[in-house]
C-alpha cells in the first residue's frame, strides 16, 4: 500500500477552538492583562493583514509582516492574536461582514440564489485569496452568521427540510468558490507567462499542428477547436461561470419541483 501523501492547505479554525472564538466575538479574556495599556484594536489588526493579503497574497500575511505594518514589535501583536491560524479566521469573519447583501425578499428562487452566488463571486473577486481557503470547518463568527443567515433566507419557504438547505446552499457555494479558484489560476497564468491567451495559442500551434493527430485524437481536435475558437482560449472563466451556475441552478430545480410540484417525476 502506498503511503498517505499530506498536501499542506490553508484552512479556517486550525488554531485554538476557544480562544479563535472569543476573538471573533470580541469576548473580554477572562483574565486582566497585565502591562502597558494596549494602543491596538482586534478590528485594526485585522484591517491590516486584509490589506496585506488582499494585495500581496496569503503568504505575505505574516505575524512579522503584520507587525511591521503596524508598527510594532511581532511579540506585541501576539498580545492580540495568538497566530496566523486565528488571525486568519479573523480576516475571513470580517470579509463576510463586509459583504454586501441584495434584498431578494418575493423575487422567484432563482433569482435569489443568483444574487446569492454573485454576492459570494464578489467575495472572491475582493479577497482572491479568500478563494484558496478550505472552509470545512468555517470560522463561526459574527461575519460567518450573518451571512449564513442571509444566504438560507433564499431557500427558505422552498419546501425543502433543514439538511437540504444545507446542502443546497454548500452545492452552490462550492461552484463558486471552485469557479472563483480556476478564475484565479486564469489570470495568474496569464501574469506569469507575460501573454495573454491568445498569444499564448499562437505560440503553441505550430508544434500542435506537427503533434497531434486529429485521426487519433477526432472528437478531441474537433472539440478542443471549436471551444478554443469561440473563447479565445481553452478556458473562459466568463463562460464557465454563466455554463456552470445555470446548471448548478437546474440541479436545484430537480430538487426544488419533487417538493412545490405534485406532478414532478421522483426518482428511482
Amino acid at each position: 500500500m502506498g503511503e498517505n501523501v499530506h498536501v499542506p492547505i490553508d484552512r479556517s479554525s486550525a488554531g485554538d477552538p476557544a480562544r479563535t472564538l472569543e476573538l471573533l466575538w470580541r469576548v473580554p479574556a477572562a483574565a486582566p492583562r497585565r502591562g502597558p495599556q494596549q494602543r491596538l484594536s482586534i478590528d485594526t489588526v485585522v484591517a491590516v493583514a486584509l490589506d496585506v493579503a488582499d494585495a500581496d497574497g496569503l503568504d505575505a500575511v505574516t505575524m512579522r509582516h503584520v507587525a511591521q505594518r503596524l508598527g510594532v514589535a511581532p511579540m506585541t501583536l501576539y498580545t492580540y492574536v495568538p497566530g496566523k491560524a486565528e488571525l486568519l479566521d479573523l480576516m475571513l469573519d470580517a470579509a463576510y461582514a463586509q459583504m454586501p447583501r441584495v434584498d431578494t425578499s418575493g423575487q422567484p428562487w432563482r433569482a435569489r440564489l443568483t444574487a446569492v452566488a454573485e454576492e459570494n463571486k464578489a467575495l472572491f473577486e475582493a479577497h482572491p485569496w479568500a478563494a484558496a481557503i478550505s472552509t470545512s470547518r468555517p470560522p463561526l463568527g459574527p461575519g460567518m452568521m450573518a451571512k449564513y443567515e442571509h444566504e438560507l433566507s433564499a431557500l427558505d419557504g422552498l419546501g425543502l427540510d433543514d439538511i437540504e438547505m444545507d446542502a443546497a446552499l454548500t452545492y452552490l457555494l462550492t461552484f463558486v468558490q471552485a469557479n472563483a479558484r480556476s478564475a484565479a489560476e486564469a489570470h495568474a497564468a496569464r501574469q506569469d507567462s507575460a501573454m495573454d491567451d491568445e498569444q499564448w495559442w499562437a505560440a503553441s500551434a505550430p508544434l500542435l499542428e506537427k503533434v497531434l493527430d486529429p485521426r487519433a485524437y477526432p472528437t478531441a481536435a474537433r472539440v478542443g477547436t471549436a471551444a478554443g475558437t469561440a473563447h479565445g482560449a481553452a478556458y473562459s472563466p466568463e463562460h464557465a461561470w454563466e455554463f456552470g451556475l445555470s446548471r448548478v441552478l437546474d440541479g436545484l430545480a430537480a430538487l426544488i419541483d419533487r417538493h412545490t410540484d405534485p406532478t414532478a417525476t421522483q426518482p428511482q
